[in-house]
């Protein structure tokens, strides 16, 4: 019974003496360092936790981070959205009716309008799949890491900047550019089977 009383004792005085050592010891205050510094991992040894946000960590040139959009340099060509893997990219677009629309800041021809470009960063893993076969690299990883918000719905980012209004117009635009050319092809049929 002694044994189990003096091992109890020996055992939380074990405990203490780690606790005040990391108590009294790790009372330096952490620098910040690159991370491609060789002791990088070293001089964090007995320091304290930081203090975030005044104090950040940097962080890695090739982080995978919050998505961004350059709309103007958008073909709306849809790869993204294809290829993501829990689909957190929604994209609408709309033909354009009088052709080319402009350029991309690489030279490619915009034919397509983005009445929708939204990416849901709740839904989002970070993969960068996207960002690998966008053909204009208008969408891109930033190093910005920390967006933190209340409510869900604000980690829906919308970077198309057309209005409803106007997307509206753009769509009854072609719906009837189609119909005069779906008439036109009618016309022509009939043209033929009547000379035949």
């Amino acid at each position: 019974m002694i044994n189990k009383v003096l091992n109890s004792f020996v055992t939380a005085w074990r405990g203490l003496t780690l606790t005040l050592k990391h108590l009294f010891v790790g009372n330096h205050k952490r620098e910040v360092v690159p991370i491609k510094d060789n002791n990088y991992f070293s001089r964090q040894n007995d320091t304290n936790t930081i203090q975030y946000p005044a104090q950040q960590l940097p962080t890695p040139e090739v982080g995978r981070y919050q998505l961004d959009v350059e709309i103007d340099d958008c073909i709306v060509c849809d790869l993204c959205a294809k290829i993501c893997p829990v689909d957190c990219i929604d994209i609408e677009s709309i033909k354009s009716t009088e052709g080319s629309i402009g350029e991309t800041s690489d030279g490619s021809k915009k034919l397509l309008y983005a009445a929708k470009f939204d990416i849901d960063m709740a839904k989002c893993m970070y993969c960068g799949l996207c960002t690998i076969v966008c053909p204009t690299e208008c969408i891109i990883m930033t190093n910005q890491y920390d967006r933190t918000v209340f409510e869900l719905k604000d980690l829906n980012y919308e970077f198309s900047d057309m209005s409803p209004e106007l997307a509206a117009e753009k769509r009854a635009l072609l719906e009837k550019q189609q119909a005069e050319k779906q008439a036109a092809k009618l016309a022509a049929m009939k043209a033929k089977e009547g000379t035949a």
